[in-house]
């Protein structure tokens, strides 16, 4: 057992970008894409990685954080929950009990979705397996029951990868990204209070007719309404909030405007290497399996963050995020290390409004309200989490919590539910198994239209 845990250990120590290639190799391989087309897309896919992490982290987080602590400084906020960032949040994950075990069970679930018809994704992204093992963490805690916690990350898995077929559609067409969906378990869980909020927004007449997204800007403003302006304009802005001298100012704002070209150059990549995969592992499938639909290469959701209305959603959201984080009621968390995470909040969004800035403003307003409130409500849990795996506590905090996956909604509804005892868990589970046979039934639907001209 210790040597298996130890494989499956260093597995997790080698990161999204060795991993990757590994998989994308063996899959390409076991579709019969060729050993060498299947060497060249894996690396490549593991580049793309790293040039978006290389601009996400190294550009992003090192310019956007100093700023927004700047701001912390400048009006002397303070709050008694520190956001510690999803690196932490992921470490508290994997250091679990439910950690160690998460991702041969994530590919198991995988495996038996697939053969039962119950996913169109075949998830590679087995490293954001963290989230639902997150999930799992905090209901064995709050049930001191490991099997419990071990279920509810299967549970939350199921519900993602549902909810990454069904929007793998709008991936497709408004982040031109064929053949992917987005299981991400944080950046997934936003999606149906994106599609109530835009349905309810449909109902209000007047306010369902403003539209604003990057082309109209650019039609509108011409070259400064391209991204790269944007990008820096909106970091100027943040910067003078911030109190940053003049030089710093235009610094930020170049960091910014660069984000804004760089991320969708990286994402495209990615592309380049994933697409030959996910049209061979389709074409594979639908010749030997008459009954499926279209497959999916399920992906971290880092490569839809690059969209234009995506980022400037997120520019204008974090400033606002630390005044709400000051005057909400009943809010102790003071966002910090997943500042440059908030865009993740915000890929699925995007489609999901179709491209509309401000519909996205919106949704993106009342996600992290709620999210704030949740990310205090679960503090005590992930503190409690933090411990068991001996995290260093930082200096003076009380508590800690996180943006990533600690204001994540799902997870937060499937660790009160198992709060309620075995009726809550029992819900959990049979929401998930519904949804699951929605599923087969939407894909087999879909099926017999790709295959028989769309008889039903």
């Amino acid at each position: 057992m210790d040597a298996i845990i130890n494989v499956f250990q260093f597995i997790q120590g080698l990161g999204v970008s060795v991993v990757m290639p590994i998989v994308i190799f063996i899959i390409g391989c076991a579709f019969r894409t060729g050993v060498g087309k299947s060497l060249r897309a894996g690396l490549t896919v593991g580049v793309g990685f790293i040039g978006l992490n290389l601009v996400i982290n190294s550009l992003l987080g090192t310019s956007l954080s100093p700023a927004v602590q700047a701001m912390v400084d400048r009006f002397g906020l303070s709050l008694s929950t520190i956001d510690v960032g999803w690196p932490a949040a992921a470490a508290i994950a994997m250091g679990s009990t439910v950690g160690l075990i998460i991702i041969p069970l994530g590919l198991v679930v995988n495996i038996v979705m697939l053969f039962t018809n119950t996913t169109q994704t075949v998830d590679v992204d087995i490293w954001d397996y963290w989230h639902f093992a997150f999930t799992g963490a905090l209901v064995a805690i709050i049930t001191d029951t490991l099997w419990l916690g071990i279920l509810a990350a299967v549970v939350n898995m199921v519900i993602i990868m549902v909810l990454g077929d069904v929007t793998a559609p709008e991936v497709e067409k408004s982040l031109d990204l064929p053949g992917v969906s987005l299981p991400h378990g944080f950046t997934t869980a936003y999606a149906p209070i994106a599609m109530v909020i835009n349905k309810i927004i449909d109902m209000i007449p007047g306010v369902r007719d403003i539209n604003i997204n990057m082309d109209t800007v650019q039609r509108r403003f011409g070259v400064f309404g391209e991204p790269i302006l944007v990008g820096t304009v909106m970091g100027i802005v943040i910067g003078a909030i911030a109190g940053y001298d003049i030089t710093n100012v235009l610094t930020l704002g170049v960091s910014l405007g660069a984000v804004l070209v760089l991320i969708p150059k990286m994402a495209a990549l990615l592309m380049e290497g994933l697409i030959p995969i996910s049209d061979a592992a389709s074409d594979f499938i639908q010749e030997r399996f008459q009954n499926r639909g279209k497959i999916y290469i399920g992906l971290d959701s880092a490569i839809g963050v690059g969209h234009p209305v995506t980022l400037a959603i997120s520019f204008i959201l974090v400033p606002l995020l630390i005044f709400l984080a000051v005057v909400l009621p009943g809010n102790t968390v003071l966002p910090f290390a997943d500042l440059a995470v908030i865009p993740w909040m915000f890929v699925l969004i995007t489609p999901i409004v179709k491209e509309n800035g401000f519909r996205g403003l919106i949704v993106g307003l009342v996600v992290l309200v709620f999210g704030l409130w949740i990310a205090t409500d679960l503090a005590p849990m992930i503190t409690t989490a933090a411990k068991n795996v001996n995290f260093e506590m930082p200096e003076g905090a009380s508590q800690i919590s996180s943006i990533c996956d600690g204001a994540n909604p799902l997870t937060w509804v499937l660790v009160r539910l198992n709060g309620l005892g075995y009726i809550g868990t029992g819900i959990g589970a049979v929401v998930a198994l519904a949804m699951a046979f929605w599923n087969r039934n939407r894909i087999k639907k879909e099926a017999a239209q790709l295959h028989d001209g769309g008889a039903a």
